[in-house]
C-alpha cells in the first residue's frame, strides 16, 4: 500500500508501507521518481529521471508540506 499524501502539478507525493522506518517521502511523475528523507532535514536520497531543477523544486515543495507529510506518516504507521 502506498498512500498519496498530496499532489502538486503533475507530481504525486507518497510513501510505501513497510519500506523502512526512517521518515521519507517519494515524489513521482511520468518523468521519474525521487525519494527524500524528512529528518533531520529534507534531503534527497535517490533520484531516477528528474533534472536538477526539478529536484530543487520538489525539495522546496516538500519543505513547504513538511508538517503534513510527518502527520500523514505518523497516522499511517501508528501501531
Amino acid at each position: 500500500m502506498s498512500p498519496t499524501v498530496f499532489r502538486y502539478k503533475n507530481y504525486a507525493f507518497f510513501f510505501f508501507s513497510r519500506e523502512e522506518k526512517r521518515i521519507h517521502v517519494h515524489a513521482r511523475s511520468s518523468a521519474g521518481e525521487a525519494k527524500f528523507w524528512m529528518e533531520p532535514r529534507v534531503a534527497l536520497c535517490r533520484n531516477y529521471g528528474f533534472s536538477a531543477k526539478e529536484v530543487k523544486e520538489l525539495q522546496r515543495v516538500i519543505e513547504g508540506h513538511h508538517d503534513e507529510i510527518i502527520a500523514a506518516w505518523k497516522k499511517h504507521f501508528r501501531s
